[in-house]
């Protein structure tokens, strides 16, 4: 199988600031690097449900340019600042992109004490399989 760097052209700074594509497709299955709530100018987005959001439209971004979409998600991991006050306001927004799914995808939402920009409060790592 051929490996493929999935790069959207709003992430293409990405890969020449810190040398890492956002996702990677070997055949049928896709990994995405953690997607954080900030913007195409790597602006952090001011708020915690903002910042949720963004993050998941951000993992949209990855999976639709490598010709997928949430519901071919079969496994998250989550990153949290402060994983305790976040945990329902995510669970509230995370329902809105992959609540239809069936079966649900795993996720496993861990606690960290920071992430790699000041601001950052939450991270989403996806796994997705795209039948061919």
């Amino acid at each position: 199988m051929i490996r493929q760097t999935v790069v959207p052209a709003s992430m293409q700074h990405i890969v020449e600031r810190f040398h890492y594509a956002p996702a990677v497709r070997i055949g049928p299955w896709i990994y995405c690097a953690g997607q954080v709530g900030r913007d195409a100018n790597m602006r952090v987005i001011e708020g915690l449900e903002a910042q949720i959001v963004q993050a998941f439209e951000n993992v949209r971004t990855v999976l639709s340019e490598a010709g997928a979409g949430f519901e071919h998600v079969y496994a998250m991991t989550t990153y949290h600042v402060d994983i305790h006050s976040q945990l329902e306001p995510f669970i509230l927004i995370k329902d809105r992109y992959l609540l239809r799914q069936n079966p649900p995808p795993t996720w496993t939402g861990l606690g960290v004490t920071a992430l790699s920009f000041p601001g950052q409060l939450v991270e989403i790592q996806v796994n997705a399989y795209l039948p061919a």
